[in-house]
């Protein structure tokens, strides 16, 4: 009998996750920046210049921490399945009993649970006993450069809402136009998040813009009183 393919959500965690991290950053980091700036009364250039600076920077430290944190989880994955390709060569009866304990976990009688594990190895040893000892399958592998490659181009498609923003904008509707772009474009995140997520998008939303404009109004007031403290 053919096999019914279900759709499930879970196999875009990888993805997913680092798209929503980058554009959020992107959006409320290089938005704080522009707003603070402005706050201190600066120049249009320099505000530009700060706005293009934090996208470069931003994105490019996005890339490489997401590279960096991914490839460290993807050494471990990597170290448990040579662990497990070791032990089923070398101890399989034992590897066996363990396969055979976790289906009686789940409620299966023992003779059941033996028939099951015997079958399974025969059928793939390997790929039972990574997903069902380590929770690891193919969907789940990290992957470190479609994770800095996903955080690195979200970040900057982010950064640069606020930065368009405040480059368009006269100067004496610098600071609102800014700060509107950048909350609408976190209300389009949430939303789109929560969608390719398979969730309710009112709370992630909340999350993303209550978070995101605490960081902005604490990035201009402290703009402001620089401003103050120099001018």
């Amino acid at each position: 009998m053919a096999r019914h393919r279900e759709r499930h959500l879970s196999h875009r965690s990888n993805w997913l996750r680092a798209s929503v991290l980058g554009a959020n950053d992107g959006i409320i980091s290089t938005a704080a920046l522009i707003l603070g700036v402005a706050a201190s009364d600066a120049s249009r250039s320099a505000v530009l210049t700060a706005g293009i600076a934090g996208l470069t920077a931003g994105s490019l430290a996005m890339g490489l921490g997401e590279y960096v944190s991914v490839s460290s989880q993807r050494d471990t994955e990597r170290a448990d399945i040579a662990k497990e390709i070791w032990e089923l060569e070398h101890t399989p009866d034992r590897e066996l009993a363990e396969l055979t304990a976790i289906y009686q976990e789940r409620g299966l009688s023992h003779d059941l649970a033996r028939r099951v594990a015997m079958e399974l190895t025969e059928h793939d040893a390997l790929a039972t006993h990574l997903t069902e000892e380590l929770g690891i399958t193919e969907e789940t592998l990290a992957r470190p450069l479609q994770a800095a490659a996903t955080s690195m181009v979200s970040f900057a498609a982010g950064a640069a809402l606020p930065l368009l923003a405040a480059a368009v904008s006269a100067a004496g509707a610098r600071i609102l136009t800014t700060l509107l772009v950048a909350l609408l474009a976190l209300i389009a995140l949430g939303i789109a998040g929560a969608r390719a997520g398979g969730a309710a998008p009112l709370r992630p939303t909340l999350r993303v813009v209550v978070g995101g404009a605490i960081a902005m109004a604490a990035t201009m007031a402290i703009g402001h009183l620089f401003g103050a403290a120099i001018g």
